[in-house]
């Protein structure tokens, strides 16, 4: 079974980039990679990912000059496991049955200083750590 993760925010040009390569790097450190789909996107792309947020990314050691902001709708996020939204979504899911909705409320880095944009970074680094490990116990009760 797979379990499909999207990560979502307005512009898809920076939080929810950040989230899905994490997502994507834990998967594979986590041997699940065949187990988990991770998707982003946004409900207003922007035109590229912001550049303070690739050359963040890039310190800890991620390229994301492959990355394009792409658009998300609500029937896509309704097929998922678990959306994280990053504070400013505009897509309302409401309850969607089935659909596990977080919102995370991080802080925008567009617009924001190098220390304060890595800051973020780290934070949607914690929390896609903590996620999956979230996923990991839930397996690991439904296997008891």
């Amino acid at each position: 079974m797979t379990t499909t993760l999207a990560f979502v925010c307005v512009q898809n040009a920076g939080r929810s980039q950040m989230a899905a390569v994490f997502a994507e790097r834990e998967a594979e450190r986590r041997g699940l990679g065949d187990r988990v789909e991770v998707l982003t996107g946004g409900t207003r792309p922007a035109d590229s990912v912001h550049d303070a947020v690739r050359d963040a990314m890039a310190d800890a050691g991620f390229d994301l000059s492959d990355r394009q902001p792409r658009e998300v709708d609500r029937e896509t996020l309704g097929n998922c496991d678990y959306v994280a939204t990053m504070g400013c979504s505009t897509l309302d899911l409401g309850a969607v049955a089935g659909v596990d909705v977080r919102d995370w409320a991080l802080a925008d880095p567009d617009g924001a200083d190098a220390e304060t944009v890595r800051e973020i970074r780290d934070e949607v680094e914690r929390r896609v750590v903590a996620l999956f490990d979230e996923l990991a116990r839930a397996e690991t009760e439904r296997g008891r």
